[in-house]
C-alpha cells in the first residue's frame, strides 16, 4: 500500500534526484530543509547527497531513527533499511565532516545516533545489498582509526582537534573484527568521533577477550548486552563479570546456552547463584532477560526474586523449569508486566497447564508477544489454550512451532486468533497429519524437512482463507521451519559455521588421541 506523501516530499525527491544538481545547490538550501532532504535522498538511494547532507550537516544532533522514521511529509518508516550504499555514505559523510568543513569553530554536531537503525529479514531498497550490524561495527570502527592516520599525517587546522562528537551505535564484535574494535576503542580519547556503545552482542569470542572489550566500551553507558553463541560463559565467569564490571543502565542481558546447569550444583554453586541474583537485583534498569537453554530446575525464585524491577521479556526456553517455577512465575510481580514471554521447551499442558493459566491471566493485559514451541500441545488441549490465550488482546506476535497439532486443530486455533485484535505475526507448525505414521516430537532436525509438502501448502492456504474471510489480512502466517529470522545470525553465518567445523575437527582430533593412547 503506498503511503502518502506531502507537496514538500515531492518536491524533495525531485530535487535529490539530480544528484549533481542537488550537491552543487545544496549550499545555498535553507537548514530546515536538510531532515526532508535527507529522508528523501535515503529513500531513493542517492548515496553521493546523502553524503553530503552528513558533512554539512548543520545540527546539533543527527538521530537516524528519528530522521528515517514517521515524519509529517512521509509517514512511511525507513528505518529498517539497512541500504548498504545509504549506510555507507553516512558513515564517510560523518569522517568527512571532521576533515572538510572550512572552519572547525562554525560545527555544532555533537550527538550522532545510530541506534534507530532496524536489521529485518525483507529489505525494499532497490540495490538489495544490506549493511547489517556486524559490518556497521566494522565501518565505524575503521572510519575511525583512517581519521587518527589522516590527521597524523597531515598538517590540520588545530581546530580539529576540538570536534568531539558522540556517535552512538549497537556494537557487533566477533573474531573477525575484535581487533579492529578494539584498536578504535583503544584510541577513542584521540579521536573527533567518539564510539558510545549502547547494546553490545558478542558471539564466537574467547572469555578473555570478551571480558577484556567489555571493560572497553565504557559499561556505565551500556543498556543492552547480548552475550551469545560460542562465548563459553560459565556461571562462575558471569559471577566474576558482575564482581569486576558494573552495568548501572542495563536494561536488557541475554546470557548464551548452558550458562547454569544445577544439576551439577554444588553448595558454594548455591552461594553463586545468590550473589548473581543479588547482583542483577542492583540492577535497577533491567526489564529484559534471556537465559534459554540453561537448566534451572527449582531455581527460578533465587535467580529472578532480588530484581527490584519488574521484567517486561523473559525467556526461559529449554530450561527445564518445575512446577514451583511456573508458580513462582504466575505469583510473581513479574506476571502483570510480562510483555514478551518465551516457554519454548516445557511439557506445558502435562506438567502445568493451571499455573501456566494463571499466568497468562495474571500477564493478559499487557502481553504483546508469547512463544510456546515445542511444548507438547496437542488437539486435546487446543481449547485449553484457546481459553488461556482468550484475556490477551493486546497480543502482536504468537509462535507454536513444533507443537504436534493437526490440520483440523489448527483450523479450530486460527478461527479463534482471528479474533485477537492486536494480532499481526503467527507462526505455526506443519500439521502433525502432513508427516509419517508414527513420528515422534520433538522432531529431529533430520525429519524436520520430510513432510508431504503438498498437503501442507494445501492446509497452509486454508489457514489463510480463514485469516481473509475474518478480514484479517493484517495477519502474517508462516512456518519458518528452523526458527525465526535472526539478522545477527543471518549476517556472520559464514564465521559461525567456520567455527563449527572447527570445534567439531578438534574434538575429533581429542578423540582420536585418546583412542591411540588407550589401544
Amino acid at each position: 500500500r503506498a503511503t502518502m506523501k506531502s507537496l514538500r516530499f515531492i518536491s524533495a525527491e525531485a530535487f535529490v534526484s539530480n544528484a549533481e544538481f542537488a550537491r552543487k545547490s545544496l549550499s545555498s538550501v535553507a537548514h530546515n530543509l536538510f531532515p526532508l532532504l535527507f529522508k528523501a535522498s535515503y529513500l531513493l538511494e542517492q548515496g553521493e547527497v546523502i553524503h553530503d547532507l552528513v558533512e554539512n550537516w548543520p545540527f546539533v544532533d543527527f538521530n537516524m531513527g528519528k530522521l528515517l522514521g514517521t515524519t509529517v511529509d512521509y509517514q512511511e518508516d525507513l528505518s529498517h533499511r539497512t541500504c548498504s550504499v545509504c549506510l555507507e555514505s553516512c558513515l564517510t559523510g560523518l569522517r568527512d565532516y571532521v576533515l572538510n568543513h572550512p572552519s572547525p569553530y562554525v560545527k555544532r554536531l555533537k550527538v550522532v545516533d545510530l541506534t534507530g537503525i532496524k536489521d529485518v529479514e525483507v529489505q525494499f531498497c532497490e540495490c538489495k545489498k544490506t549493511m547489517g550490524r556486524w559490518a556497521r561495527t566494522q565501518l565505524l570502527s575503521k572510519l575511525c582509526l583512517e581519521l587518527l592516520v589522516y590527521l597524523e599525517q597531515r598538517r590540520c587546522n588545530p581546530g580539529i582537534f576540538e570536534i568531539s562528537i558522540d556517535v552512538l551505535i549497537d556494537l557487533f564484535v566477533t573474531e573477525r573484527n575484535y581487533e579492529l574494535v578494539v584498536q578504535a576503542l583503544l584510541k577513542k580519547c584521540y579521536c573527533p568521533l567518539k564510539i558510545c556503545c549502547v547494546a553490545f552482542r558478542s558471539d564466537n569470542l574467547a572469555l578473555q577477550k570478551f571480558f577484556y572489550i567489555t571493560k572497553l566500551i565504557d559499561p556505565s553507558l551500556l543498556r543492552k548486552l547480548e552475550i551469545v553463541h560460542n562465548v563459553r560463559l560459565e556461571m562462575e565467569h558471569l559471577q566474576m563479570l558482575f564482581n569486576s564490571i558494573h552495568f548501572p543502565l542495563l536494561m536488557s542481558l541475554t546470557l548464551p546456552a548452558r550458562t547454569f546447569n544445577v544439576r551439577r550444583f554444588t553448595a558454594t554453586d548455591e552461594q553463586m547463584l545468590t550473589n548473581i541474583g543479588e547482583k542483577m537485583g542492583k540492577m535497577t534498569q533491567l526489564t529484559e532477560l534471556s537465559m534459554s537453554f540453561s537448566i534451572l530446575t527449582g531455581r527460578i525464585q533465587k535467580l529472578l526474586s532480588p530484581l527490584k524491577t519488574p521484567l517486561k521479556m523473559l525467556d526461559v526456553s529449554n530450561c527445564s523449569l518445575n512446577h514451583a517455577d511456573m508458580a513462582y512465575l504466575a505469583n510473581s510481580f513479574h506476571a502483570n508486566h510480562l510483555e514478551a514471554l518465551d516457554l519454548s521447551g516445557h511439557n506445558i499442558p502435562d506438567l502445568y497447564p493451571s499455573t501456566f493459566f494463571k499466568l497468562l491471566s495474571h500477564s493478559s493485559s499487557v502481553l504483546r508477544s508469547l512463544t510456546l514451541e515445542d511444548c507438547n500441545i496437542q488437539d486435546t488441549h487446543v481449547n485449553m489454550l484457546i481459553l488461556s490465550l482468550s484475556p490477551c488482546q493486546k497480543l502482536q506476535e504468537f509462535r507454536f512451532l513444533g507443537n504436534p497439532l493437526s490440520s483440523q486443530a489448527l483450523k479450530h486455533l486460527f478461527t479463534f486468533l482471528c479474533e485477537l485484535p492486536m494480532l499481526k505475526n503467527v507462526e505455526f507448525p506443519v500439521p502433525r497429519d502432513c508427516y509419517p505414521t508414527g513420528i515422534t516430537y520433538p522432531v529431529d532436525d533430520a525429519c524436520l524437512c520430510r513432510f508431504d509438502h503438498q498437503k501442507y501448502d494445501s492446509v497452509a492456504e486454508e489457514l489463510n482463507l480463514i485469516l481473509l474471510q475474518a478480514n484479517r489480512e493484517d495477519v502474517k502466517a508462516s512456518t519458518p521451519l528452523f526458527g525465526s529470522y535472526d539478522a545477527a545470525v543471518q549476517e556472520t553465518n559464514n564465521e559461525l559455521g567456520a567455527y563449527l567445523i572447527k570445534s567439531f575437527k578438534e574434538t575429533l582430533e581429542k578423540f582420536t588421541t585418546s583412542l591411540n593412547k588407550m589401544s
